[in-house]
């Protein structure tokens, strides 16, 4: 049984790089869509936060001053034993 499931995954592999994605059924219905590596990057996006910089900077908003304001807090005196 093991020796013909890695076999059936091996041509699983071999049809999503020659035909696409490929759906895995279950009892007759659809349980996972095995992709390739590349569709896979390109689905999950970029984690770098380079979309958001970039986004951002073409913001027409990007010139408003966010300066925040600061306040003087009190210092107290703690005396050491």
């Amino acid at each position: 049984m093991l020796q013909d499931a890695k076999a059936r995954f091996s041509e699983l592999v071999r049809r999503v790089r020659s035909e696409g994605p490929q759906h895995v059924t279950v009892h007759g219905r659809d349980e996972v869509v095995v992709i390739s590596a590349e569709d896979f990057h390109r689905l999950k996006g970029d984690r770098t936060g380079a979309d958001l910089i970039a986004v951002m900077q073409a913001s027409p908003y990007r010139e408003i001053d966010l300066e925040p304001e600061r306040y003087r807090l009190p210092v107290r005196d703690v005396a050491f034993p």
